[in-house]
């Protein structure tokens, strides 16, 4: 099991993700995303979309805007009930969710016992106001989730798309929950992405498309690469389901600290456009032409976390293996996520190698996310693209002078093909399986 140090370290390092304002101080509750993190990140929910919107007909997106109007929360019932119970140790006056407290009458901070005050509960949503006088009348929330921003724009997506039940609204944004313990890295912060989809059916096939979509969901974790031991689905219990759900699992990962969640899969009902229709006064139904009625859609939600998904993409993909009696360290990610696809090493610094080894580069750029490294010994460079995650690495070196051919280093096997640089792209996209 890779620990949550380990990770870490190779974030920081190899530029992955760091600490948001870090020469301040830095915040323990937002990081911001390197140049390696940007693109594994990205990939990520490239890689979501496409399987979820792009490679479907009954699917479409929407980009909702992070502030909506204070009723929207209203009607959704999170400004009255999207709470965590909060207690305070009387010892060192630090605070914690009483429901994640480790042993619950210990204090995770000083160790002293029967030291909490009374459980209050502590809404999570983060405040601020539009304008610039701060009153009541101005106050508005950042989203805490994007699920919101498809159910008022349901009526718009259906008029437009000419969708027909079942289909899907997706979306990938930032949303934002105030927190009291964050902690993990970038596990659990107060900015996080969430990639959601709102899946819309009649309400005597929502069982059967919650059993869809959970399939669904935990077979694209698989397909790119995650092991299946590291994965698993948990139903909620009856005390544990959302005001708005009859029936939710959670698709965990098996992280250092234990189990916990990526992904959140509900039988939502039909309870969000029946609120949003009721607070709003406007017909959120759809109308069936197979019965000639008006239905209000029960809604199937699979919702992830793209900065939670990646991390553990991230963790799942680390592994270190001994090669002529020293240490490898292989971020074994599958292709579609790497965040360079290859890699391009002229042998030396010599300029009869570096810029034809630069014009290849500059080529496959056009196509693929490729980095050109001349610094250090060959060999430390092919250690680095292994520790981030790089599948292949194309050698320019003084053969390749006379013959026009490269050496292509396979990241796993570190098996070596020579290839023709004419024929390199249709090579590389074949055996990274783009």
């Amino acid at each position: 099991m890779t620990s949550l140090e380990t990770i870490v370290n190779l974030s920081r390092r190899r530029g992955f993700a760091f600490p948001s304002s870090e020469i301040y101080g830095g915040l323990r509750s937002a990081y911001d995303y390197g140049p390696l993190g940007v693109e594994l990140l990205r990939n990520v929910k490239n890689e979501w979309w496409r399987s979820m919107v792009s490679a479907r007909r009954d699917v479409v997106g929407i980009d909702s805007a992070v502030i909506q109007s204070r009723r929207v929360w209203q009607a959704s019932g999170h400004e009255a009930v999207f709470t965590d119970p909060l207690v305070e140790c009387r010892g060192c006056h630090q605070r914690f969710r009483q429901d994640r407290l480790p042993k619950p009458d210990q204090c995770p901070g000083c160790g002293r016992s029967g030291t909490f005050t009374e459980p209050r509960h502590f809404n999570l949503m983060l405040r601020t106001h539009m304008g610039p006088v701060e009153t009541d009348d101005n106050l508005v929330y950042l989203r805490p989730e994007t699920a919101q921003g498809i159910f008022i724009n349901f009526a718009n997506v259906l008029r437009v798309s000419r969708q027909k039940l079942p289909f899907g609204v997706a979306q990938v944004g930032k949303s934002f929950r105030n927190e009291i313990t964050p902690g993990q890295f970038v596990f659990r912060t107060r900015e996080f992405e969430q990639m959601e989809m709102e899946w819309f059916c009649l309400p005597s096939e929502a069982s059967e498309w919650f059993e869809y979509w959970v399939d669904a969901r935990r077979r694209w974790y698989l397909d790119l690469g995650m092991h299946p031991d590291n994965l698993r689905i948990r139903p909620h219990g009856a005390d544990e389901l959302s005001h708005y759900s009859v029936e939710t699992v959670d698709v965990e990962y098996r992280f250092s600290w234990g189990w916990d969640e990526l992904e959140g899969i509900a039988n939502r009902t039909d309870f969000d456009l029946r609120q949003h229709a009721e607070h709003s006064g406007e017909d959120l139904s759809y109308f069936d032409p197979a019965t000639g009625t008006r239905v209000v859609p029960y809604v199937i939600e699979p919702a992830a976390g793209a900065t939670r998904t990646t991390f553990a993409f991230l963790i799942d993909a680390y592994r270190t293996e001994q090669v002529r009696g020293s240490e490898r360290v292989v971020l074994g990610l599958d292709p579609r996520l790497a965040p360079y696809k290859a890699a391009v090493l002229p042998l030396s610094r010599k300029p009869e190698l570096v810029e034809p080894a630069s014009r290849i580069a500059d080529d496959l750029s056009r196509r693929l996310t490729v980095e050109f490294d001349v610094t250090q010994s060959i060999g430390r460079r092919y250690r680095r693209q292994d520790e981030i995650g790089t599948p292949l690495c194309v050698t320019y070196d003084f053969d390749s002078l006379d013959d026009q051919s490269v050496t292509v280093r396979h990241r796993d096997t570190m098996h070596q093909d020579r290839v023709a640089a004419d024929r390199l792209y249709p090579y590389l996209v074949e055996h990274l399986g783009l």
